[in-house]
């Protein structure tokens, strides 16, 4: 009785007035909420009575859409993580946008463009994946993932700028004009692709090192928080629905503060940059108006769960549960569901769902695998088997256990790494005006010299430029229960 209409937001950028316009035509069509997908698209279930209202509605503001299908998939960036999780790197916010513009049609491959400094958004969930170089400036390595199959290539040449459009566009008609060579096929050569791609007019040098992927460590991404004199807003829902009524106070108070975009993620949440300090007050009081949490817990926040997928959305939830009893590490991994053949999820260690009995379309008895990617690393499309046939029942346990092998594998690495010099007793010692700030409750510390990573609190941070919604990394006090003590007093 429903559809699910498709918005893509190229890049994962959003003009506050275009998604104002497309709420409005929803309420009209009776839909309380929406929800974002994997690849930074607007996901809007409208009944079948009002559908055609709808889309008449968005026809007129000229809003491209989707029905029931993803034939276009959106172009997905990691520019919501730009300026905030990533910084000092040339590939700046008018580099995105100038990419995302001359990419003038729709690509009906998946399609992702990333910096290769973070570990946010997913850089080999497409197609077509271009990372920028960490050392040639305006240089992309690409990477080919053939569709329907976990093969990869990686292109020995580097791409300039811009001429990742038509590069782009050239390698989706070959792989589309054959797909005999290029698609569902284990076999599909890289070598072969290239071969066929006419290299006049593209400005290319050679790749002298492989592209980087970056080692994982999702950062907290809800909450406001302060960056270079600014803030910005993260919003993460537990059950993925937003609120049109919320969203359209949301994008009016972007208006109202001359903010001309937005963002969604690949974790299916939304990030507001470039809050100016006098406009903190009016997001809190947005925020407080639509009763909205800010403080997840960091277990919740690294899972994936496919689009439109309610089972999924049920599992992590009874696993989330499982890991905040035990309370459970689960820092530097990302966990991915999976319910469907074909879809495509970003994880360190994957929950797949099978059936121990499918014969002639009848399934019983449904089961899961647990999988652990290369290294643990979400970006590298191999893995192994950690645990197969599982129940629901002991899934919890399992994945307890997986994670476990996990924290003996990145101890293994950083007790791998090598010993640095031993500082003489005096250059340990305190001096008699250095301070911290600590707090009454658990006498937790915090260093302004060190900051918060677990925060995202930069080094360097001084205490009085910590948010106002700041609270202790152990028993979340309040900010005002800090007080400032000398290193010399602790003796540390």
């Amino acid at each position: 009785m429903h559809q699910t209409v498709i918005i893509n937001f190229p890049g994962g950028i959003i003009s506050p007035g275009e998604l104002h316009n497309i709420l409005f035509a929803a309420r009209n069509a009776r839909v309380q909420y929406v929800r974002f997908g994997l690849r930074q698209q607007l996901l809007v279930d409208v009944s079948t009575y009002h559908s055609a209202s709808f889309y008449a509605e968005l026809d007129l503001l000229a809003i491209d859409y989707q029905v029931d299908n993803n034939k276009s998939p959106n172009i997905i960036s990691s520019y919501p993580a730009e300026e905030i999780f990533t910084q000092n790197t040339w590939l700046t916010e008018g580099v995105y946008k100038d990419i995302l513009d001359e990419i003038d049609y729709k690509p009906s491959l998946k399609v992702n463009i990333c910096d290769s400094d973070q570990s946010f958004t997913p850089m080999l969930t497409g197609n077509i994946n271009w990372i920028a170089s960490s050392q040639s400036e305006h240089y992309w390595h690409l990477i080919i993932r053939f569709p329907k199959t976990n093969v990869t290539f990686e292109w020995s040449q580097l791409c300039y700028t811009n001429h990742i459009d038509r590069v782009t566009r050239a390698l989706e008609n070959l792989i589309i004009g054959h797909p005999d060579l290029f698609i569902d096929n284990i076999s599909a050569k890289g070598e072969e692709l290239f071969s066929l791609l006419n290299h006049d007019n593209i400005i290319l040098k050679p790749a002298e090192h492989a592209a980087p992927l970056s080692s994982f460590n999702l950062p907290y991404y809800e909450g406001l928080n302060r960056y270079n004199n600014k803030y910005w807003l993260g919003i993460y829902r537990r059950d993925e629905l937003f609120s049109i009524q919320f969203l359209k106070k949301m994008c009016e108070l972007c208006l109202d503060t001359k903010l001309g975009q937005m963002c969604c993620t690949p974790w299916k949440s939304i990030i507001v940059k470039g809050i100016e300090e006098k406009d903190k007050s009016k997001w809190n009081a947005l925020l407080e108006e639509f009763m909205i949490n800010m403080r997840h817990a960091a277990n919740e926040l690294n899972f994936q769960v496919e689009d439109n997928c309610m089972e999924g959305l049920a599992l992590k939830n009874f696993l989330v549960k499982h890991l905040s009893i035990e309370d459970t590490r689960t820092y530097g991994i990302c966990f991915g569901i999976k319910t469907r053949k074909k879809s495509e999820v970003f994880s360190s260690i994957l929950i797949r769902k099978r059936y121990f009995f499918n014969f002639l379309g009848l399934k019983l008895l449904p089961v899961y695998d647990i999988l652990c990617a290369k290294d643990f690393n979400p970006n590298e499309r191999t893995g192994e088997i950690f645990s197969k046939g599982n129940p629901a029942f002991i899934l919890p346990e399992q994945l307890r256990r997986s994670i476990y092998k996990f924290q003996k594998y990145r101890l293994s690495t950083l007790n791998a790494k090598p010993f640095h010099r031993v500082a003489p007793i005096d250059e340990l010692l305190p001096k008699e005006n250095e301070f911290v700030y600590q707090c009454k409750a658990c006498f937790t510390v915090y260093d302004e010299s060190m900051g918060d990573a677990g925060q995202n609190i930069n080094p360097g941070t001084a205490f009085g430029d910590l948010p106002e919604d700041y609270c202790c990394a152990l028993c979340e006090a309040e900010k005002s229960d800090f007080i400032k003590i000398s290193l010399a007093d602790l003796q540390i």
